[in-house]
């Protein structure tokens, strides 16, 4: 027999203690698909060689998470490039420009676009090899493997085959999808932690078949050999059906043998499996599916602006071709031609008036491929860069680095950064995210007497509101009672203060003989597993909730230490009431009729060293108070007036009761459960509930327990912020609605004053109707309830009553409020109210609620934040995905678009970045489309100039690398450094954020409004220049101004102009701006004086034209200074004047930083005045509507 060193690695029958998940299986139903259709899987174990093995050719255990491979990463990544309509033009164009159709040369054109797509698809290539190390990481890790002889060695996860033996070591991952065959423990279990798959952090209990439970030695498996006939792979993380063909005999698999791949052997020494599942056809792979895609609202409006140029472009082309066409036709009249110098009567198609219409056919197309620069090439780059470098800024923030867990933020895509900044509504959890999914043990109720001193924050809350101190005589004991346990550390799950009860000093008290049973019952009614830690001999826990282990914690505090678990006791070190003194006490473990949401409550069936039998039970006071006998309700009003005022204080309430068993029922009972829990029928569950019906009850009651999971650290301060800045908040909790109304006023989502509208089924009028037990007509009953309800809630915030309204809603009655003919109604009043509170929702309603806000509002984005599991659906639902990495596991981090450690971090995630993300992608895309107007314009104002004859204005290599080089970097500068305002005023003034809820820096009117300043620039700098330059001589040989002159001073202007016009945008310089502005336009003369050193062959019309034209002409800076002066001075006067006269919210604050008024709370509170949408949650609310009540009161007195 097998030990472990610590006491819970003691060997435990099952059988005895989980009685739900263990015990053996039989034949029905399921296993007789077995062999059929979807259930073929056949594995040889230990024989992974054989023929019969091979023949079924299974995949290997290697792992693949990459998206490319190294055949598939060019043409699937330049398929995924040239999915974006702009890059496919600019693809045709450059396909275009190997033809006599192009108006530049073919070098030109291709290489901004093989620059531009090489730049994207090497940052492809950089994140998917990051995906590539870890599956090698992954795939290299070791497992030992059965080689033969009882032999077993180290191998790579990689190279296992299906029916390998493995033996897997504690705290060490599966490699696959394992058949457990044994264990270090008499009975053949082993204790799993599931957090990679669920999320939940609990331990999970398996055991193999009894046949192969003695397989405890390597040498063990020298000989052995099983056939395993199994389902096919799938998805299914809780199902497994098979059966395993040993010594001639068939034994049935159920899940309770099936140890999945990326799940970790906790408290267990070894286990022995078998191969099933490798690689892909593992349960965990078969569900790992890609993330939803989600798209920011600006890149989606961003797309429509490109379709838009599109438009624009191909009207000017279509323009430009008309006039073409009917000049071209009149070009050759009576053997005059008016424009000789195109020489109509020789040309080809292009020029010919006799083929006019065909050759304004091929100049649309010329014009086509010419007026491209009116589409930024470089802008869908360029804003993947500044995302990149924006996550970056968001992960590196030490102002969200949260030390106790050592985590900072991590932005898991970048695809959404400007969406922080455009919140509406926030859903979020309660449990982990909002509280800290830590329970305390703080206060309980036994024999009708409270106990326990402590003060819940909601009780605090609850006195501010309220106004007045804390309940009498609460401060008073906690100031002077001297408590021990305040001079030790502090116990985790653990802040019980009474001096009635501490320090055994409950002997004393009238019922302690009760008190007695109450603390015995948190000792033994559990599933927790001791661990000693071996230097300080001190006893923790492993519970599969927090709540569990702060019941067993507080037992053990109080007196009642659970030490220790056998395969069939339960030990615990009690204070004997006759001695005063600690002695052992076993308690033999006869059944556990475990936890589940229907039941609500978990017992235990143990027999005392007196003999006698009984049963513990604990569960919600629902369910509880119903199976009272008659004889044990003596405390049953006390203690149901406690649990409500611990409700109240935001308290999770559970009751505690027993009942002794004769011999006689016990067994009765046993046979008939025994029989129950080994069936695999498709009611197995129901049947188990059923039994465990009949022996709960007739019990006599306890008391009642009261935890508190307290709200994380700064969280209404964080939601005062977030609702100041316009964000509504709901709740969307499993929480009964007590709690959550609490926790409401705690974090100040709820106030005095505020008006609730509440939705239940808990009526008279339905509970009536439920007990005829017609279905029917309970749920027509419940639906027109519901209705009802909605409608009138509708009606009171609709009357025209300047109060706030808070709607609360139960789980109950939101699966009738979500159904197709009454979500409408419901989302009308949801959104009229200033809070939403969801009690007793499921992670479905949770997904489905946030569907209904997302898809009702599709102009308003939604933010989804949660900790667990049961929260995923609702992140992948929402615009945005918020993880909380904390208790419950990283499946929400995981499955979420951003990681933060604690809600609080929120804030100065959407307050800061948010809104820093937002004004610079929508500042950078509206200047992009400035930029590329400005330069654009000019070339097609110079075709009508030279007649729509196809001849650019500029260089080939000018026009090229006007996007790549000369102006790129600046506008990457300001979406990655730029501030309106500092991170400090950001959070002082949080109604600046309502700037990015309106949308208000990229409304169409804005964007519309930049195009207009690029296309007044293009017209100034065109007109200008040519006007200044065409009729006067220009060098000192009084040479006039050539094309190759005009098109450099244009450009010069142009380069001068869009980085001057960045400089005026620019709020926050930095020297990396200063350096790419100036150095963008030192560059291009730079550029100018090398390039045109070049043999003429490569510079063509840029050969020694500055060195040798413009620089020694006068006129030539004269030209720049005039034209850049004049373009730019219309910008400065309207911003200039908007500032001073019609600010922005940004504006004013800049005002008050400029004129030192930013700790005068008169020019702050005129500021906060702007805001649009009036604070109706928050403590803020809560001041300003008192100071409301007030005033509303002295006008009454003086009327």
């Amino acid at each position: 027999m097998m030990m472990m060193k610590s006491p819970r690695g003691r060997k435990l029958h099952l059988s005895k203690i989980y009685a739900f998940s263990c015990g053996k299986a039989s034949f029905k139903e399921d296993h007789s698909q077995i062999g059929g259709p979807g259930f073929s899987r056949v594995v040889y174990c230990n024989e992974p060689e054989c023929f019969e093995a091979e023949l079924h050719n299974y995949g290997d255990n290697y792992v693949s998470t990459t998206k490319y491979t190294l055949a598939t990463f060019f043409p699937k990544s330049l398929f995924e490039q040239f999915r974006r309509v702009a890059n496919i033009y600019f693809l045709v164009a450059a396909c275009l420009s190997f033809t006599p159709l192009a108006p530049y040369s073919y070098v030109s054109a291709v290489l901004p676009l093989v620059v531009v797509i090489g730049a994207t698809m090497i940052k492809e290539a950089v994140e998917d090899w990051s995906r590539k190390k870890q599956d090698i990481e992954v795939n290299n890790r070791k497992v030992k493997v059965h080689y033969g002889d009882g032999i077993f060695h180290d191998m790579e996860w990689k190279k296992l085959r299906v029916g390998d033996i493995v033996k897997v070591e504690k705290d060490e991952f599966f490699p696959a999808d394992l058949l457990l065959l044994s264990s270090n423990y008499e009975d053949a279990i082993c204790y799993v932690e599931t957090m990679n798959l669920d999320g939940e952090t609990n331990l999970k209990v398996k055991q193999a078949l009894e046949i192969t439970s003695v397989l405890h030695e390597n040498s063990s498996f020298k000989d052995f050999k099983a056939i395993v006939k199994c389902e096919d792979p799938n998805a299914n993380l809780y199902s497994f059906v098979g059966s395993m063909d040993f010594e001639e005999v068939q034994y049935p698999l159920t899940p309770q043998q099936l140890l999945l791949r990326d799940s970790k052997l906790r408290n267990t020494d070894y286990i022995y499996g078998a191969v099933i599942f490798t690689g892909h056809d593992t349960k965990v792979m078969q569900n790992s599916t890609e993330p939803p895609s989600k798209r920011s609202k600006v890149e989606r409006r961003m797309d429509k602006i490109i379709y838009f140029l599109f438009c624009i472009l191909v009207v000017m082309s279509f323009v430009g071709s008309v006039f073409f066409g009917i000049t071209t036709k009149e070009d050759l009249k009576d053997g005059i031609m008016k424009r000789w110098y195109l020489r109509p009567d020789e040309t080809t198609v292009f020029y010919d008036p006799k083929r006019a219409t065909e050759a304004a056919i091929l100049h649309f197309l010329t014009a086509l491929i010419l007026y491209g620069y009116l589409i930024p090439i470089s802008l869908y780059v360029s804003i993947e860069i500044v995302k990149v470098l924006q996550s970056i800024f968001i992960n590196q923030d030490i102002h969200m680095y949260h030390e106790e867990t050592d985590k900072p933020a991590r932005a898991r895509t970048s695809n959404l950064n400007e969406e922080l900044g455009q919140v509406d509504t926030i859903l979020s959890d309660k449990t982990g995210t909002l509280t800290c999914n830590s329970m305390e043990f703080i206060k309980c109720s036994i024999a009708g007497t409270a106990y326990g001193r402590g003060v819940t924050e909601v009780e605090r809350a609850m006195a501010r509101k309220k106004g007045s101190p804390l309940p009498h005589g609460v401060e008073d004991d906690e100031e002077n009672v001297e408590d021990p346990a305040d001079k030790e550390h502090v116990i985790k799950g653990y802040n019980f203060k009474d001096e009635r009860i501490i320090n055994g000093k409950w002997l004393h008290e009238p019922h302690a003989d009760v008190i007695q049973k109450f603390f015995r019952l948190l000792a033994v009614c559990h599933t927790a597993i001791p661990e000693e830690n071996e230097e300080t001999g001190r006893i923790s826990y492993q519970a599969e909730s927090p709540d569990e282990a702060a019941f067993v914690i507080a037992a053990r505090e109080l007196g009642f230490e659970f030490y220790q678990r056998t395969q069939t006791t339960i030990s615990v070190h009690e204070l004997d009431p006759v001695s005063g003194k600690k002695i052992e006490r076993s308690y033999k473990l006869m059944s556990i009729l475990e936890f589940n949401s229907t039941r609500k409550r978990m017992s235990v069936i143990v027999k005392n060293e007196e003999g006698q039998l009984l049963l513990l039970c604990k569960g919600a006071d629902s369910v509880m108070f119903e199976r009272l006998a008659k004889d044990g309700r003596e405390f049953e009003e006390q203690t149901r007036e406690h649990t409500n005022e611990y409700a109240d204080a935001g308290l999770r309430t559970l009751i505690l009761a027993y009942r002794e068993l004769d011999e006689e029922e016990y067994n009765k009972f046993n046979t008939a459960f025994t029989e129950a829990r080994n069936s695999v029928s498709a009611d197995r569950d129901a049947q188990v509930d059923e039994l465990a019906e009949t022996i709960e009850k007739d019990m006599i009651l306890l008391g009642a327990t009261a935890v508190e999971d307290k709200l994380q650290k700064g969280v209404p301060e964080c939601i005062d912020k977030l609702a100041q800045a316009g964000i509504k908040i709901w709740v969307l909790t499993g929480d009964k609605m007590e709690t959550a109304i609490n926790i409401g006023f705690a974090c100040s989502l709820l106030r005095q004053g505020m008006k609730q509208i509440i939705i239940t089924l808990e009526t008279t009028e339905i509970k009536t109707i439920e007990k005829t037990g017609d279905k029917p007509a309970i749920t027509k009953a419940s639906k027109a309830s519901i209705i009802q309800q909605i409608s009138e809630g509708i009606t009171q915030v609709t009357a025209g009553s300047s109060d706030a309204f808070a709607l609360i809603i139960d789980g109950k009655s939101l699966a009738y409020a979500l159904e197709e003919d009454v979500k409408n109604m419901f989302l009308e009043l949801a959104v009229s109210c200033a809070s939403v509170i969801c009690c007793r929702s499921s992670p479905k309603q949770k997904s489905l609620v946030t569907r209904l806000v997302k898809t009702a509002n599709g102009s308003r984005t939604t933010l989804a934040i949660g900790d667990g599991a049961n929260d995923v659906g609702m992140l992948q639902e929402a615009d945005i995905g918020i993880g909380i990495s904390g208790v419950e596991g990283m499946q929400a981090a995981m499955s979420s678009d951003i990681a933060i450690a604690q809600f609080r971090f929120l804030e100065r995630l959407l307050l800061v970045h948010g809104h820093w993300c937002y004004r610079r992608i929508s500042s950078m895309i509206c200047y992009f489309f400035y930029k590329n107007l400005t330069f654009g314009f000019t070339l097609f104002l110079f075709e009508a100039y030279a007649s729509f004859s196809g001849q650019a204005a500029y260089n080939d290599w000018y026009m090229s690398l006007y996007n790549v080089f000369f102006t790129s970097l600046p506008v990457l500068a300001l979406g990655v450094f730029d501030q309106d305002v500092s991170a400090r005023f950001c959070l002082k003034f949080p109604l600046l954020y309502q700037e990015g809820v309106q949308n208000v820096l990229f409304s169409w009117l804005r964007i519309l409004g930049w195009m207009l300043n690029g296309v007044c620039s293009a017209i100034v700098v065109f007109f200008f220049c040519v006007k200044a330059m065409e009729h006067q001589a220009f060098r000192k040989g009084g040479e006039v101004v050539s094309l190759d002159i005009l098109g450099l001073t244009m450009y010069t202007c142009i380069v001068w102009i869009v980085n001057c016009q960045m400089a005026l945008s620019v709020s926050y310089f930095t020297m990396i701006q200063h350096l790419f502005i100036w150095g963008g336009i030192v560059f291009w003369y730079i550029f100018l004086l090398a390039y045109g050193a070049i043999s003429p062959s490569l510079s063509t019309t840029a050969y020694k034209v500055f060195i040798e034209a413009c620089a020694p002409a006068p006129s030539y800076w004269l030209v720049t200074l005039f034209v850049v002066l004049s373009t730019l001075l219309p910008y400065f006067v309207y911003a200039a004047m908007r500032m001073r006269f019609f600010p922005m919210y940004h504006n004013m604050i800049q005002w008050i930083r400029l004129e030192g008024h930013t700790e005068d709370p008169e020019y702050c509170q005129m500021v906060r005045q702007r805001s649009i949408r009036p604070t109706t949650v928050g403590f803020t609310a809560r001041v300003e509507a008192r100071r409301s009540s007030r005033l509303k009161e002295k006008r009454h007195q003086k009327r």
